[in-house]
């Protein structure tokens, strides 16, 4: 009896779920940017790197005085 009941709950449940009207239409507003075709700074010296994340490693393997071993 009691698992009769719950089955007719939890459905109950669900179709009630799935009456709800979601007519909610979003309505989106397009922004227009431009293209920017040159700088200010034309005369800036570009910095290569022999690996391609290699400031992004460096930034990342910074050491702090609790990441050195300490002995027991």
């Amino acid at each position: 009896m009691k698992t009769i009941l719950t089955l007719i709950f939890v459905l109950t449940i669900g179709v009630t779920a799935q009456a709800q009207d979601t007519k909610a239409d979003v309505k989106v507003e397009t922004v227009e940017m431009t293209i920017v075709t040159s700088t200010s700074n034309e005369n800036t010296v570009a910095r290569l790197y022999k690996f391609q994340n290699a400031r992004v490693k460096k930034a990342l393997s910074f050491t702090t005085k609790r990441n050195k071993a300490k002995l027991a």
